[in-house]
């Protein structure tokens, strides 16, 4: 079985959702991204983002976001060492291979900035130096729809961080019964096997930037980012940082769908989740709304011909 396919089938055993959460959630992986997933409680957000972490032999850490979380709880901080009469830095939970930041819109800005350059960078910064983080390097952050009490609005520029911002909805009927039967997040998440190594990971990230994008389809891409910068309801297009990542979010997805080149399927099953966080509505009191610039990421798709 390729390694693809058994990441997949140990996730799928125990997160009962919709399988196009999975693949999402495997694109960022493999495109060296970081996914925000976004939905009401209890719809399997964690779950999911567990999952992923334990199929993978790699360092994982979670955090649990809450509005009195410091930046330092983070990253780590220095202490002093009676034996050594020196300050020894200790690091915090970001200095993981796979981080789980749980309810990241529960706490504020300032503690929310302190992955920024954990995620544009791989590394942190900390007492005068800047320390690596291990490899591969991803943040899996889940969140609740900011109309929810106590919640605060991601900035844009960390917003724009996340390679995918994905919705899980609810499961079907079906699934829900098997929810319903085997309770997997309870029972079987705590004794799934990792089937990759790090290492495994790390050569399948090498093997997607090997993925073609046909120029026919390059142009396309371009023209759906010029679309956006154009649109009349859009305050701000999606930028060159944007536009990179919906090339590489769909070499990761051709490469998943065991295919060495992209197709415009590809792209157009990933500009929403790849875009529609990354652009701003002309509408102020509608920017915290995901669901505004989602129909006018449609309307874009609608709108630009696709090449082939």
């Amino acid at each position: 079985m390729q390694p693809i396919e058994r990441l997949r089938r140990n996730i799928e055993s125990v997160f009962f959702g919709r399988p196009q959460a999975i693949t999402h959630l495997m694109v960022g992986l493999l495109a060296r991204g970081h996914v925000l997933i976004e939905d009401v409680p209890g719809v399997g957000k964690t779950v999911l983002a567990r999952a992923l972490a334990r199929s993978i032999n790699c360092q994982f850490s979670r955090i649990q976001l809450t509005p009195d979380l410091l930046p330092a709880d983070i990253i780590g901080v220095s202490v002093y060492s009676q034996d050594k009469q020196s300050f020894i830095f200790k690091p915090g939970p970001v200095f993981a291979n796979i981080v789980l930041a749980d309810e990241i819109n529960r706490t504020t800005p300032r503690t929310q900035s302190a992955l920024l350059e954990a995620m544009n960078d791989a590394c942190v910064s900390a007492d005068g130096q800047t320390m690596p983080l291990p490899q591969p390097f991803m943040v899996v952050a889940t969140q609740n729809p900011f109309e929810f009490e106590g919640t605060y609005f991601l900035p844009e520029n960390q917003l724009d961080r996340f390679l995918l911002r994905i919705n899980l909805g609810y499961p079907e009927r079906e699934r829900e019964l098997e929810i319903l039967r085997q309770q997997p997040g309870r029972t079987r998440l705590d004794h799934l096997d990792p089937v990759l190594s790090a290492d495994d990971v790390q050569a399948l990230q090498g093997q997607v930037s090997q993925v073609k994008l046909d120029p026919l389809l390059a142009d396309y891409l371009m023209d759906i980012v010029e679309a956006t910068r154009k649109h009349e309801l859009l305050h701000t297009g999606i930028s060159p940082r944007g536009s990179l990542a919906l090339m590489q979010a769909v070499q990761a997805l051709a490469f998943i769908s065991g295919r060495d080149y992209v197709t415009p399927d590809d792209l157009k099953e990933l500009v929403v989740p790849v875009c529609a966080h990354r652009v701003i509505s002309k509408n102020y009191m509608s920017n915290g709304d995901v669901s505004t610039t989602i129909r006018i990421m449609h309307d874009v798709l609608q709108n630009v011909p696709c090449p082939l």
